[in-house]
Parts: C-alpha cells; sequence; structure tokens
C-alpha cells in the first residue's frame, strides 16, 4: 500500500509516492511559473495523475493522497485559501480533484502546511513520542503547527496557528494590515523589509550598505552577519528578539515538550537557536521554559511531504 503525497509553495509543487513506511519510492518537483487560480488547481491535477500511472508502473497500490497547502484549508468544506496564490481566496480544491483524477476510489485529504509539517515531526522527526509540540514554521511567511494532548490544534474555523499576525509590538502600524506584526518584522521577506527599513533610515558603515542599491536578500543578510556587517548584526538581532518573544509566548500558553525551528530561515537561523533561547527566558512563564527544548527540524525540505502524506495514510 502506498500513498501520494503533495507539497504546494507559492513558487513550486512536490510530489511524492511514499510507502506506508514512509519510504520515497517516487518524487518529483515543479514550478508553478506564474500559474493563478484554477491553473494552479490543473497543475495538481496533472501531477496526480502522473504519480498514480507512475504508481501501476512500479506495481503499487495508490489508496490515498494527501496534499499540503500554503494557507487555510477548511476541512468542512475542501475549499482552500493560499495568500500566495493569486485566485486561491476560496479556491474549491477537493472539488478540483474528486472531479479530476483519474482513480475516484482514492481517499482525498487537504490541510495546512504548518499542520502537514508537526505531523511529520511527530512521524519521522524530532516529536516522536511527544504528546504536546509545536513546528515554528520561518520561510516567506510564518506559521505554527501545534499539537496538543497529541491532536494537531485547528481552531473553530481551521486558522489556529497563524502566528505571523502575533503582536509583537507597539504601537499599532498599517503596515501589519497584509502580513501581521510577527511576520512583518522576522520572516525571510522581514528581515528584507527591516534591512531596507534602516538603510534607508540611518548611515551604518556597512559594505551591505553600500553594494546592495536596495536590491538586499535574505541570504546576503546572512552571509552579511557571518562578516560582521553592522547592517546584517542589526537586522539579525532584531529578528532574535522577535523569535524569542514568540517562543515565550507559545511556551508561556501551550507549555509544549519541543519547539521544532524550520522553513527556509531554519536554515541559516539555526546557529542563532541558544540566543533566542535566552531571549526567550526574558520573557517566558519561568518554569515552562526551562522544561522546553529548542531544535531544528531534520526533515528539510521534505517535511511537507512527510506531512501529507501521513495525512493520508492515518486514516
Amino acid at each position: 500500500m502506498a500513498v501520494i503525497a503533495l507539497d504546494l509553495g507559492g513558487t513550486k509543487l512536490a510530489s511524492a509516492i511514499l510507502s506506508s513506511g514512509g519510504e520515497i519510492l517516487f518524487t518529483e518537483t515543479v514550478l508553478l511559473d506564474g500559474r493563478e487560480g484554477q491553473a494552479v488547481g490543473q497543475l495538481i491535477v496533472s501531477q496526480v495523475n502522473q504519480a498514480l500511472e507512475k504508481a501501476i508502473e512500479i506495481k503499487t497500490e495508490v489508496t490515498a493522497l494527501g496534499i499540503c497547502v500554503p494557507g487555510i484549508a477548511h476541512a468542512n468544506t475542501g475549499r482552500v485559501w493560499a495568500p500566495n496564490i493569486p485566485g486561491w481566496d476560496d479556491y474549491p480544491l477537493m472539488e478540483e480533484l474528486k472531479s479530476n483524477i483519474q482513480d475516484k476510489k482514492v481517499r482525498v485529504r487537504i490541510d495546512s502546511d504548518r499542520a502537514c509539517y508537526i505531523l511529520a515531526e511527530t512521524w519521522k522527526g524530532k516529536t516522536k513520542g511527544c504528546l504536546d509540540a509545536i513546528f515554528l514554521g520561518v520561510g516567506t511567511g510564518i506559521g505554527a503547527g501545534i499539537m496538543i494532548n497529541g491532536e494537531i490544534l485547528r481552531g473553530a474555523h481551521d486558522i489556529a496557528g497563524a502566528i505571523g499576525w502575533m503582536a509583537l509590538d507597539r504601537p499599532y502600524d498599517e503596515k501589519y494590515i497584509p502580513c501581521g506584526c510577527f511576520e512583518y518584522h522576522a520572516s525571510g521577506e522581514g528581515l528584507v523589509r527591516v534591512a531596507k527599513e534602516l538603510m534607508a533610515g540611518t548611515e551604518l558603515n556597512s559594505p551591505l550598505f553600500h553594494d546592495s542599491n536596495g536590491a538586499v536578500t535574505a541570504r546576503d543578510l546572512f552571509e552579511a552577519y557571518d562578516s560582521g556587517d553592522p547592517l546584517a548584526v542589526k537586522v539579525m538581532d532584531n529578528a532574535i528578539q522577535f523569535w524569542g518573544m514568540a517562543v515565550a509566548n507559545l511556551v508561556s500558553l501551550f507549555n509544549p515538550e519541543k519547539i521544532i525551528f524550520g522553513g527556509g530561515v531554519f536554515g541559516p537561523a539555526l546557529k542563532f537557536l541558544d540566543r533566542i533561547y535566552d531571549e526567550a527566558k526574558k520573557w517566558a512563564q519561568p518554569v515552562s521554559i526551562k522544561q522546553v527544548v529548542l531544535e531544528g527540524t531534520a526533515l528539510g525540505a521534505e517535511a511537507g511531504l512527510y506531512g501529507a502524506g501521513y495525512l493520508a495514510l492515518k486514516d
């Protein structure tokens, strides 16, 4: 028995066939190439059908498919809100799949990327055996997969874990409307935003400041930090404060055993985990913060696929 797993991002779609034990039997990644709306849905259907044909070729029976989406997956309707994909404000993904995949007997499950990430860690990663754990994903955006008493916390309308909107600064600023305060300052795109604000407002003795002409990327900032560039140091110091405050709030609210850091930023920001913990200790419930372990994911870019695969297998 096997399942198909799909991990949809803002720029690409990864697909895989996984055995019931979690062995990846086949994998493929395609770029969205600017697709919007239904064109993205059609690409997903195409990749599912190709995976079904591949399963026949390798003599494996597929019983279900799971899809990890970057946003909100509404369990009662099968519709999806994905802010990084134009035209996906309320996209009927479940209907699209059930109408167009070749094998109508295959069960379909859809969930948010943050939920899939913590499922992946519990199945194949660093939260095996944990009943209370959090996956803190920091990439283009920020989200948290939260497991309480062995169950994914979803909220009344499937939006729990959208911690990019966590209020970690004051006063309120309308610039936080599109993505929230935390994400504005400390996501991958947030690091770049903060750098550009600093470049516009100060004269730092910074090679990156003087050489970039405003075209700074998160990768540039991490590389410049390692060479002691004052602009990059200031950006990272700011982000560490925000990551630490977020950890403190999560620890104080949920008393998790572990918080696992992943996404494109963690990655290179894993070297800051000790400093993030030190910052969190200033703000967090003092007993709970001493009980939690902060770690980086060991699943890397395959976390979404493992989570989607587990989602399909567990029914």
